[in-house]
């Protein structure tokens, strides 16, 4: 009976339930049917508290700055920006997409926001210019994977409220992670290029000039993530107030200065924010009641004694949690693996002398890889759904990329000095 929660959980889940449905059923069938001594009302009482929460409010107020920067020209002037800066080196567009996914990852959040654009932007211009569409489709997924890891992510939102860490440290150790995943991929794309032949979109590099000029006219989008933190880290406002800030901000650079948000996209903007943002919050308040069965049952009590006889040696530990991680990302969908493991490995890592903070890194980088990843990767079914590449092809390509981000997600891991660097300045 005590596990059975979570096998109904992932038969629901195999079955094309939405996860938060899953999550919510298994708690109420266990708490119902269960002789647990514990009434069903209190788990609603927990269901209706939990959306109370107003670091809650950090959540739609980031995801309606990413809709926002859709019809403003900010994600425009960044891809620009991306060319002016890579656009002369080996495989440039396929250069130019891993930075713009970088640049993106402050403003955007989101992985498969980051994935979907991208797949109807740079992928068709990429098989003009010579690029194989498994190719295109293959950089395109594993570039989207730097957005939720690079501030203001929503993962790390989350991360942070299911953690009880500050968000601030969570936004400003992001970056770390978040530019070693593009360099990573960069140096692939650079060997895979020279391998095949692909062009520079440019033929030299840009000239001082041309850079500053560009960097004049996206320098608006590119501080708007620098602001937040700085903003934060100052007390000039809380992290859910700085989202409210990041909207104002983004409408008035598409308003007066790119001048390309009209009146006429806000409804669809208002629209496109409230469903995102009632998927979100839904599974979070699932997750919350469904941490009630897990503490019930000691189940996170369990797992660390069990994961504690590799005390002794840490860095066996870390595998085993790692492995785990990757095994649970080919199945399951990112923001689902962080809501369901987080509470469980959190008091592991913790009793282990780990910071929550590197610990949250860690499993973010390593859930973004099993976005990538067969048979279940989120941005694998989003790029192949709109390019129209098969997934046995995308396979083929995607796996270079893969092993990049795992010698990534190894630093994350086991050079905690250097994921913690920018936290502790805080």
């Amino acid at each position: 009976m005590a596990l059975f929660p979570i096998v109904i959980v992932m038969v629901l889940y195999f079955s094309s339930i939405p996860i938060a449905f899953a999550l919510i059923g298994a708690t109420l069938a266990y708490f119902t049917f269960g002789d647990v001594g514990s009434p069903p009302d209190l788990v609603l009482q927990s269901f209706i508290t939990s959306a109370s929460s107003f670091p809650l409010l950090a959540v739609p107020f980031f995801i309606m700055v990413g809709e926002i920067m859709n019809y403003s020209g900010i994600s425009a002037s960044l891809m620009r920006m991306a060319d002016v800066l890579t656009g002369h080196m080996k495989g440039g567009l396929a250069q130019v997409n891993v930075v713009l996914s970088t640049l993106m990852g402050g403003i955007s959040g989101s992985a498969n926001a980051d994935a979907a654009m991208q797949s109807k932007i740079l992928v068709p211009e990429m098989e003009k210019r010579g690029y194989s569409a498994e190719f295109s489709t293959a950089i395109t997924a594993a570039s989207s994977s730097i957005a939720p890891v690079i501030p203001p992510g929503i993962n790390l939102i989350i991360y942070a409220l299911i953690a009880q860490v500050s968000v601030a440290r969570m936004f400003i150790g992001g970056y770390m992670p978040g530019i070693l995943m593009a360099l990573a991929l960069m140096v692939t794309v650079h060997i895979i290029s020279v391998r095949r032949g692909y062009k520079p979109v440019r033929e030299k590099m840009s000239s001082p000039k041309e850079i500053l000029l560009q960097l004049k006219e996206s320098i608006w989008a590119l501080l708007m993530p620098f602001g937040i933190i700085l903003g934060i880290r100052f007390g000039i406002f809380t992290p859910t107030e700085a989202g409210a800030i990041a909207v104002v901000f983004c409408t008035v650079v598409g308003v007066f200065f790119y001048k390309e948000l009209k009146w006429h996209h806000f409804p669809i903007i208002m629209k496109n924010t409230v469903q995102a943002t009632s998927a979100v919050i839904l599974i979070i308040v699932a997750a919350s009641i469904f941490g009630r069965y897990l503490s019930w049952e000691r189940i996170p009590f369990l797992l660390t004694q069990s994961l504690m006889q590799f005390a002794d040696n840490p860095w066996i530990m870390l595998v085993a949690i790692n492995i785990f991680l990757l095994l649970m990302g080919m199945f399951l969908e990112g923001g689902a693996v962080l809501i369901i493991v987080a509470p469980l490995l959190v008091p592991v890592v913790t009793a282990m002398g780990m910071h929550p903070v590197h610990f949250g890194l860690v499993i973010i980088v390593n859930i973004m890889i099993g976005g990538i990843t067969p048979p279940f990767g989120s941005m694998m079914f989003t790029t192949c759904s709109i390019t129209g590449v098969s997934i046995g092809s995308f396979i083929k390509e995607v796996y270079p990329f893969i092993i990049a981000l795992l010698l990534v997600l190894i630093v994350v891991t086991y050079v905690p000095s250097l994921m913690m660097f920018l936290p502790n300045l805080l």
